[in-house]
């Protein structure tokens, strides 16, 4: 059995993440078309304009949400993936888990005189 690392690739692939961003755009697109009146005809024209906002507002989605999942992606590391993480996230790893923090003290963390 081959011990190999994921790729980005394997993280997701550029077929999810069009998928994604291609259903966010959706949304936005149909909320913006709708809350604009493209079923109402109270003047000439309202739906046209109606379509054609949806339309930018649902390209503009597209490109937003393509590229912030693309970034997301790139930060995470491939070869972190498989680690498992024991210890908090925050907290770097060689510092001492053994310190007893305020709390522990029976002070209730009250600063020393």
């Amino acid at each position: 059995m081959t011990d190999e690392k994921p790729t980005r690739r394997d993280l997701m692939k550029p077929v999810q993440l069009l998928g994604l961003a291609f259903g966010a755009a959706l949304f936005a697109g149909i909320v913006t078309a709708v809350s604009m009146g493209v079923f109402q005809n109270r003047f000439e024209g309202q739906a046209g304009r109606a379509l054609t906002v949806a339309a930018v507002v649902a390209g503009i989605t597209f490109i937003v949400v393509l590229v912030g999942l693309a970034l997301m992606i790139l930060a995470v590391d491939p070869a972190q993936i498989t680690k498992t993480v024991d210890h908090p996230v925050l907290r770097p790893e060689g510092e001492d888990e053994a310190k007893p923090d305020a709390a522990a003290d029976g002070d209730g963390g009250a600063p020393t005189p």
